[in-house]
């Protein structure tokens, strides 16, 4: 069975369906019953001192990678050959592709922005990044929504297509479920520092590739390939992840606009350097321009996709 065939055809379904909420109030989504597992785990073992908690969340860790891999492992070898099971696996690794509702919650962001509603913006980005809402302006609004877009195409999208093409099933799930625990434990504060430190590396490693190749795919679409991936290859190391700034450095250079910088969490301000220093703040238009360079940036992502399924891979 082509795996890229697979992803593909999984790409496909989500961009036209996404996760319905008929079936998301009736079942739920396979990222939350992970969550589930995740949040259970975390409450009976993060405890006791520095190396017990280190210990525990390497407990974690391989617990919640058991439990969504070896059922994946264990489906894809009873799959079928043939049409019907390249159908069967694209079902499967459907719900764990979030490139459509990834848009959706950017748009949600830009869309009142756009419209003159600071307040309805803030109140859809807090719903896709940590930071304090109420204090971001618009130019800072725009900028968070950038970012995650940026940050989460990597994530959400292109690394759970790297890992589903290369490993099948397994590594699709595998991907997702080192994603959520860091999303949930891989926190730099008192209580994650410790006990979430195996699952923050491990997401490091995990999206070395597909960050760099989410970073190529914005330079290889944008309108400006040049400025994109000379921003990406002069600013990426900068940031504050080893990941995350690849994308967003291709983004910043593609847009012509600055990201990153000083943001504020709660009580504390985090100093982080500009991606792209000296070029302008972003705007509602700048959002706009960042969905449609997304857009073509998943046409490429399939098309590549295409590409391989039908060299056989």
């Amino acid at each position: 069975m082509s795996m890229a065939a697979v992803m593909v055809l999984a790409l496909a379904i989500d961009a036209a369906l996404g996760w319905p909420d008929r079936v998301y109030a009736r079942i739920g989504h396979p990222v939350t019953w992970i969550g589930a597992l995740i949040a259970g785990l975390e409450a009976r073992l993060n405890r006791g001192d520095v190396l017990q908690r280190r210990l525990m969340g390497t407990v974690c860790v391989v617990v919640v990678l058991a439990a969504a891999t070896v059922p994946a492992v264990a489906i894809q070898s009873a799959l079928p050959h043939g049409a019907i099971g390249l159908i069967l696996a694209a079902i499967l690794a459907w719900p764990l592709i979030a490139a459509r509702s990834l848009y959706t919650h950017v748009a949600a962001v830009a869309q009142p922005l756009a419209a003159g509603d600071l307040d309805a913006a803030r109140a859809a980005v807090a719903m896709i990044v940590g930071r304090d809402p109420a204090r971001l302006d618009a130019a800072g609004v725009a900028r968070a929504g950038i970012e995650s877009l940026a940050e989460n195409t990597s994530d959400g999208v292109t690394a759970p297509l790297f890992w589903g093409g290369v490993l099948g099933l397994p590594g699709l799930v595998a991907n997702k479920a080192i994603n959520t625990l860091d999303s949930m434990i891989g926190h730099r504060n008192d209580r994650y520092e410790d006990f979430g430190k195996v699952a923050a590396r491990l997401d490091d490693v995990a999206n070395l590739i597909p960050a760099r190749l989410t970073g190529l795919l914005f330079g290889l679409v944008s309108r400006r390939p040049n400025a994109a991936l000379g921003v990406m290859l002069r600013d990426a190391r900068h940031h504050r992840s080893p990941n995350a700034g690849w994308p967003e450095a291709a983004m910043a250079g593609a847009l012509g606009i600055r990201l990153s910088g000083p943001r504020i969490y709660g009580d504390r301000v985090a100093e982080e350097p500009w991606v792209n220093d000296g070029a302008p703040d972003p705007g509602a238009d700048d959002m706009g321009r960042a969905l449609a360079l997304y857009l073509r940036a998943m046409v490429l992502c399939g098309a590549i996709l295409l590409a391989f399924a039908w060299g056989g891979f």
